[in-house]
């Protein structure tokens, strides 16, 4: 028996059917082994010695893959085409080896496609483990390691509300916060524009005053509205002339094939997609044998796969189409190893694949790959250029038109926002020659504000970080998971925003660590690893060398006083935190006191700013809220003023949740969650929600009270244990019976006749699950913290943190759950017997009967509960 390991159960299925007979196929789910997270596993003065321990919950996962290799005759491992498929194969054969359980012969495979014939031929062609990149694997996994694990430690210790820091993460974060700082200290600009509709020969377009009395205009020439109707006056009254027609022909050449990184920023642009969701759907392609693999930087495609995207080509368009050679492409992007294909389909005679997610990205894959071996697109650009008599004022019309599309035919890749005058170089032009007079239909002077750089998205985000040359295609995905489940950064409308614990970390690194988040130093980590990869360098020479500095770095940083750390914070962070006043006064100077000044502070739940009198003057502000040019900012511990029942005083503070209102002081005072929906808080908002919940009135078939109030997953309504959930706070307090009595009503249809409760709001969502299709979610259950894919519940270890579950690990615990079968209390056959009784029991009609009857029901009934005690997990 020749047993095979691969990574995932859907590609074993798959591979197995393929091999045949002589053939096991099982699935390792990813990684086996991991270094422990704790101080010593890796070990720079031994050598940089390494220990590894299983993850708790693949100990029946490798149980199976070492009973099976025992009786293996030979042993194949074919893990992805990759450094961290490398390093599975490899922690599989040293784990089989530790176990005395390894074959004699074991060899390597690896294919980028899952079709019977790259999967038979790749068995023909097997080769050892490639050590160097299992070099690469352990120089970064080491030196992740050694960053984070030494790093963090001190966060802990000298930055409050800090979590972790890591090589990538930090820096991306630092592109981030960056952008941030632009966009505040971004002045808009007022300018006009002098547009002029025109027409000729029943065709309407438009013309740009370019030229105004003699001098060219810039973007911000006109940078009032004096000025721009003195502009507009003059081109309404004046006469232009056609004086220049220049026709310019250009070309368009086709995108080359998707790698990782351009598949994620087109899948953001054109699908919405967030780069892990991009990640999770093409794994899901790659294993059914509908792509090829996923993680690559390569834009090259194989000739055979060339020879395949022509035919498809000349079979669909006409000769003009398909160009007289096949293109090859090269790479620009930084730190590029083109060892692997691009993305493309494994079958170009397929032009559509799957449902859902996965046929929209499909789309994405093939057309992208059968337009990188088209014609280029023939694209004729016109500028006319007009004149007034005195040759003073000029106006200019642009437009363009397709020739011959080529591959726009099939593809046009997007773009991350739209440019200036897109919609004036798009349009049509009217045919006219030198002399012409356009008829004049109207003329516009629009006001223009200038505007910031725009936030990144995941898409401009990942361009910008392979643009540096930081990270890997396969690793940015995660890397921008983590900064989200961190709180570092939060997305609105697929933009990021730096959040307050990570402008602070971005601070104190930049500070403390400026050399360990400079963008060329990442970049040139990422090029010592490659030759590591590359066998070019020695991987424990590398670890030294970043090692003999980072680590007495840390050492000086750890030695200083949290106190000391915040006041060089202080200073770095001063044109931040007191931005100069615009009547020059001291901003340092506490508005409330007028005496004291402020400076930053570190507290239990993080930074904030605080006054020198304290504790005579209490004014504080939060770190993220820079004061403005009156100095003013939120008194988080302020009194909003006086209760008019008890007289006693109402106050905002904040928490450890967050902030809130409170009344009075002590056990007995009454306290509430201030919602971030609410825009200014004064004493009438605090009243009202001290005062919740609201009763909305009496419902009018049951008698009983409606209620409305602001629970842990936002504002709700209830009624005799049912739930309806509102749409804002402001609701809480807007809602009459009519709506009130609808929305229950509502609600209670959609929980198919549940109704009883409110459906719980998972902790944690993750996407689909690459074989069921159903959400993957982390929620809380009644006996702990469970993930679900809506058919399979699986509850979590005890000694995994749920905050730290990441989306392998809950596929696996999904997968591993479904494998087991349903749990035993779920069998049906034990309510076969409480049937039978009570079919029994029916002639009998008597009280003993009946009694027997009971008692034999009293087992069903137990079972029926440990039932419902096991869906609840």
């Amino acid at each position: 028996m020749q047993l095979v390991i691969v990574e995932s159960p859907a590609k074993a299925k798959t591979i197995e059917k393929y091999l045949g007979p002589g053939y096991k196929v099982l699935a390792s789910y990813g990684h086996i082994r991991d270094l422990p997270p704790k101080d010593g596993s890796v070990r720079p003065d031994e050598d940089f010695a390494m220990d590894w321990e299983l993850y708790g919950d693949k100990t029946s996962r490798v149980k199976a893959i070492t009973d099976a290799a025992k009786t293996a005759d030979r042993l194949i491992l074919a893990t992805d085409p990759d450094r961290e498929g490398e390093a599975i194969s490899w922690h599989v054969r040293e784990l089989l080896k530790k176990r005395k359980a390894l074959p004699k012969e074991v060899e390597r495979v690896t294919f980028n496609a899952i079709t019977k014939q790259t999967v038979t031929d790749a068995m023909k062609r097997p080769r050892e483990l490639d050590q160097d990149l299992i070099d690469a694997y352990l120089a970064r996994r080491a030196l992740d390691y050694l960053f984070g694990f030494t790093l963090s430690p001190v966060l802990w210790r000298k930055l409050p509300g800090a979590k972790s820091a890591g090589r990538v993460q930090s820096v991306a974060l630092r592109l981030i916060v960056e952008r941030e700082r632009e966009i505040e200290a971004f002045r808009s600009q007022e300018y006009w524009s002098v547009i002029a509709r025109l027409e000729h020969l029943g065709t309407e377009f438009s013309a740009r005053l370019v030229r105004f009395e003699g001098q060219k205009l810039d973007k911000l020439t006109l940078g009032d509205e004096g000025a721009a109707l003195k502009a507009k006056a003059l081109v309404e009254s004046a006469t232009f002339r056609v004086e220049e027609v220049e026709t310019k022909p250009t070309r368009r050449n086709p995108y080359p094939p998707f790698t990782t990184s351009t598949l994620q920023q087109e899948a953001a642009r054109k699908l919405g997609f967030s780069a892990s969701h991009t990640m999770r759907v093409a794994q899901t392609l790659y294993e059914a044998g509908a792509i090829t693999y996923m993680r690559t930087d390569g834009v090259q495609m194989d000739p055979s796969a060339i020879s395949e995207a022509r035919k498809a080509i000349s079979d669909r368009y006409d000769g003009h189409y398909l160009p007289e050679k096949p293109r090859h492409y090269e790479t620009k992007a930084k730190n590029a190893q083109e060892a692997h294909e691009a993305i493309r389909p494994t079958d170009f005679t397929k032009d559509r694949y799957g449902s859902g997610d996965e046929a929209r990205l499909y789309d994405l894959v093939y057309k992208r790959a059968m337009a990188s071996q088209m014609a280029s697109a023939n694209i004729e650009r016109t500028t006319i250029t007009l004149r007034d008599g005195t040759g003073k004022h000029e106006l200019r019309a642009t437009g363009q038109v397709i020739k011959f599309p080529g591959f726009l035919a099939v593809y046009e890749e997007g773009r991350d926002q739209k440019q200036d005058g897109d919609d004036e170089e798009s349009g049509l032009l009217p045919a006219m020659n030198t002399g012409d007079t356009p008829a004049k239909r109207g003329v516009d002077a629009t006001q223009h504000f200038t505007q910031p750089p725009p936030r990144y998205s995941e898409a401009s985000l990942v361009k910008r970080l392979e643009e540096l040359g930081i990270g890997r295609p396969s690793t940015y995905a995660a890397t921008l998971q983590v900064l989200k489940d961190r709180n570092y950064v939060r997305t609105e409308k697929n933009r990021f925003f730096a959040e307050e614990s990570g402008r602070l970390l971005t601070a104190f690194l930049e500070r403390f660590f400026p050399r360990y988040v400079a963008y060329e130093f990442t970049a040139g980590m990422e090029d010592e690893l490659d030759n590591v990869s590359g066998g070019r360098a020695e991987w424990k020479i590398v670890l030294a060398d970043f090692w003999r500095d980072f680590k007495p770095k840390s050492d000086e940083v750890m030695e200083n006083k949290p106190s000391e750390v915040m006041a060089e914070l202080d200073e770095f962070l001063s044109d931040y935190l007191f931005p100069p006043r615009e009547d020059g006064t001291d901003p340092r100077i506490c508005p409330k006191c007028a005496e004291g000044r402020l400076s930053l502070r570190g507290g239990r739940y993080g930074a904030f700013v605080a006054c020198s009198n304290y504790p005579e003057c209490k004014f504080t502000r939060k770190f993220a809220q820079p004061g403005g040019a009156d100095g003013e900012g939120g008194d988080d511990d302020g009194v909003l003023g006086k209760d008019p029942v008890t007289d006693l005083d109402v106050t905002r503070k904040t928490g450890r949740f967050g902030p809130y209102v409170q009344l009075g002081e002590g056990k007995e005072a009454k306290r509430a969650s201030i919602p971030k929906d609410i825009g200014e808080l004064d004493l009438e908002w605090a009243l009202k929600l001290l005062g919740l919940p609201r009763e909305v009135g009496t419902h009018p078939e049951s008698g009983n009270p409606i209620t409305a109030s602001i629970g842990r997953y936002g504002p709700y309504l209830a009624h005799d244990g049912k739930y309806a959930r509102l749409k804002s706070t402001a609701e809480v307090f807007e809602t009459g019976m009519n709506a009130a009595v609808m929305l229950l009503a509502a609600a209670a249809a959609g929980a198919g006749g549940r109704g009883n409760r409110a459906a719980a709001e998972p902790l944690n969502t993750f996407g689909p699950h690459p074989t069921s299709g159903g959400e993957i979610k982390l929620m809380a259950g009644r006996y702990g913290p469970y993930v679900t894919d809506g058919t399979t519940n699986a509850t979590l270890p005890k000694d995994k943190q749920p905050e730290a579950l990441t989306l392998e690990e809950a596929i696996t615990l999904i997968d591993e759950r479904a494998a087991k079968g349903p749990p035993k209390g779920k069998k049906p056959a034990k309510k076969a017997p409480a049937k039978k009784a009570a079919a029994t029991k029916a002639p009998a009609k008597n009280a003993p009967a009946k009694k027997a009857a009971s008692a034999k029901n009293a087992p069903a009934k137990k079972a029926a509960s440990a039932k419902t005690k096991a869906a609840a997990e």
